[in-house]
Formats: structure tokens, sequence, C-alpha cells
């Protein structure tokens, strides 16, 4: 064993008249393994958040979205192909994006309504693997009141209308199930007596998805491109092409590449750019806590400072001991530096399973209510650099806070340590 070693974890052991010594050590070890403990289960926790929500999102919506300044427009197949033509888009797609209001004779409900075309649609988002109850082929043949999807047969005669899919919460807000029939209003352009007449139509529900987004699930429906081209009036146009590329990591490159070979009356945006202030504020928040938490781990760094302070007063008599037989400034400089490197190595050590520890007990037992929080359980996902980051910080950290200790202590001469002796 190298001497500096030996004889720091000589001094390291615990001497019943430095009892109060060894307790200090055992502090600054506890210190640097909560601190470690919490700065990883956060970073684990913040990381998990930021993807969950993010692959909810691109659930829901395409990679890349590309619509018209002017608002509709028409000839959109051939746009769809076109961009499909790109080597890294794999499918798109029209749809129509369109507010209305949902009734039903348990209440109301302001919602998003989007066409789409429900044979394609699943090759652009997951909404066809979110579906609960029904399919989205029914948006196409559309239904009559009573259509039981489970048996496939109409159980109650009756007139056959457009398909509407619902969000589950839509759903529980309207009182509407599979069968059921919800009237859609939105402002038209005909004007009476009383002010602009309003455009109805009804639907039949054909269909609830389940996104895991309350945001989603409670103002989202989706019916048909045809019906939602006859309801809002909007004759053969669309509102936009929705793209899937090959790695959503690629769609800021996609965008702009479609970009420079569209015309400019084209809008082409991806995820990110849609949903920028929202990851920036979660990258923001991740920031900030990293930083609050690391704090933990530099105040059990002044705990080592002061902890290598009391051992250098203390073992004064040994280090000039040492010099007199012959230890250089190094030697000593060494010894301490491995002392408060040992502190934070134990304590770094006992942290990251207590790390991991909490991360398995937060993912498998805390809920979060839906209805408030963007999801429902609390997502753990531990980037393995980011826990070997933390570990790092935790060592570097305590290296510097061994050091100016250190250094006093091999500043001691012979004769100083000896004089009282």
């Amino acid at each position: 064993m190298p001497f500096s070693l030996f004889i720091a974890l000589r001094y390291l052991k615990a001497k019943k008249r430095h009892r109060a010594l060894s307790i200090n050590t055992g502090i600054s070890m506890i210190g640097v393994m909560f601190g470690v403990a919490a700065l990883i289960a956060t970073l684990a926790v913040m990381t998990g958040a930021m993807e969950e929500i993010r692959d909810k999102i691109l659930g829901t919506n395409s990679h890349v979205v590309i619509s018209h300044r002017g608002g509709g427009f028409g000839d959109y197949v051939a746009l769809a192909d076109r961009v499909q033509a790109h080597e890294q888009v794999r499918a798109a797609t029209p749809f129509i994006y369109g507010q209305a209001m949902l009734t039903s004779e348990f209440g109301g409900q302001g919602v998003v309504l989007r066409g789409i075309d429900p044979m394609r649609e699943g090759t652009v988002t997951d909404v066809e693997r979110n579906l609960k109850i029904g399919n989205l082929e029914q948006l196409i043949t559309g239904a009559a009141p009573g259509f039981d999807p489970e048996i496939m047969e109409i159980a109650e005669m009756g007139p056959v209308q457009p398909g509407i899919v619902l969000g589950k919460e839509l759903a529980l807000k309207l009182g509407a199930l599979v069968g059921s029939t919800v009237n859609a209003l939105s402002p038209g352009e005909e004007v009476g007596p009383m002010g602009v007449i309003p455009r109805i139509r009804a639907f039949t529900v054909v269909g609830i998805f389940d996104s895991g987004m309350f945001e989603y699930d409670s103002g989202l429906a989706y019916v048909s491109i045809s019906a939602a081209q006859e309801f809002m009036g909007l004759g053969e146009k669309v509102t936009g092409i929705e793209v899937r590329v090959a790695e959503f990591d690629l769609a800021p490159q996609v965008a702009l590449e479609l970009r420079d070979t569209l015309s400019e009356s084209f809008s082409v945006r991806d995820w990110r750019e849609m949903n920028r202030n929202f990851f920036s504020a979660l990258a923001l928040e991740k920031a900030v806590m990293s930083v609050i938490l690391t704090l933990i781990i530099v105040v059990a760094a002044f705990n080592i400072i002061g902890t290598l302070a009391m051992m250098v007063m203390e073992k004064g008599r040994e280090v000039a001991i040492l010099k007199a037989l012959g230890a250089t400034r190094g030697d000593i400089l060494k010894v301490f530096t491995l002392i408060g490197l040992l502190i934070g190595a134990v304590g770094t050590a006992l942290g990251f399973p207590l790390g991991l520890s909490i991360c398995w007990v937060i993912q498998n037992t805390y809920e979060l209510p839906g209805d408030v929080y963007y999801i429902s359980q609390i997502p753990v996902h531990l980037v393995w650099s980011d826990a070997l980051g933390v570990c790092a910080a935790a060592m570097l950290i305590s290296l510097a806070a061994a050091v100016y200790p250190a250094w006093q202590a091999a500043r001691t001469s012979p004769g100083d340590g000896l004089r009282y002796e």
C-alpha cells in the first residue's frame, strides 16, 4: 500500500481520544451521501418527466407540421406526396384544425376539432394505438346512434351520422358513450335576425382515446376530413400536412430542408419549435434544481474542511514526526488530500445506491392527479451519464475542500510540531 494512503487510512480510524473527530468525519460522509442521492433522484425524475411529456406530445402530434399562411389550401394530395419524397420522411397526411363547441344532454365543452384521414393517421401519430374503445374506420363510414363496436351492430335503428372520437376526460364531461350522439357548434357565415347563425352538426361517438395527458384527453376530438370540411365550410381545402420523420431528433433539420423547398406561403414547424417555451421551462427547472441540490454537497464539503482542519491540529505532533523522519511536503499534502477524497468517496459510494433506491420508490409508489398534472404517474429515467456526472462532481468538490487543510498541514515544520512535546 502506498505510504500516503496507509497514513490516511490510519488517521481515519476512530480512537477514543479522537471521538469528536470521528463523529465529524461521519457527518461529512452522510452529508455527501444525501447530496449525491438527492441530486441523482432529482435528475432522474426531471429527465423522466421531460421524456414522458415529449412522448405524449409526439403521440398526439406529428414531428413536423406544414400549414398555409393564408388558412386552408387545396391540392393537398400532391403536396403530401412531394413532402413524402424526402429521404427522412416516413409518412405525410393532411389534417384539418378547428375549434368547436360539443354539447350533449349532460352539458357542453369547447374543444379542438381535428379532421384526419383515418387510414393514414396511424402512420404519423399514436392516436390509433391510444384508442381504448372503438376504431378509426368508423370515422369514414359513420354510424347510427346506439352503435356497439364490440358486436359491430347497430343496436337502435336511426340515421347514419358522421363518427367522432372523443378523449376520455371529454367523454366523461359530456356523459358520452360509444353510440351516443353529440352536437358540434361552430360560428357560421350566414347572418340572421339574431346575428350570426352557428353551424350545427350531429355526430355519433365511435371511439374514445386515452393519450395520458389531461390537456388532450379533455379538449380534443377527431372526425374524418370530409366531415370536418363539410362542418367548417372548407370545401376541398385542408389546414395543413402533418409529417413523421425517421427520428424525432431529426425533425428540426427536416423542417429546415422542407422550408427551403416549399414556397413562402407555407409555414413549416417542428415539434421542438411548437413546444419551445414548454420544454425550455422544463430544462431551466432541471438546471436550477441541479444547482440548488448541489449546494447540499457543497455544505458537506465545508464540513470536510472543518474536519480536516481539526485533524491537522490534532495530528500536528504526528505530522512533525513524519517530517523529521523524512516525509516531504508533498507526502503530507497527499495524506490529507487523500483523507478528503476518501470521505467524499465513501459518501458517494453510499449515496449512489441510495439514489437508485429513491428512484425505485418514486416510480413504483407515487401517483399524480391527472386533472392537475400533465401525467398521471411520476416517470423516472436514470441517465447513467447524469449519475456518473453527479458522482464525479461530488469527488471534485471533496477534493477542492481538502486542498486548503492539506496545504496547511504540509507547511507544518518539525520544530513547530514538537516544540512543546
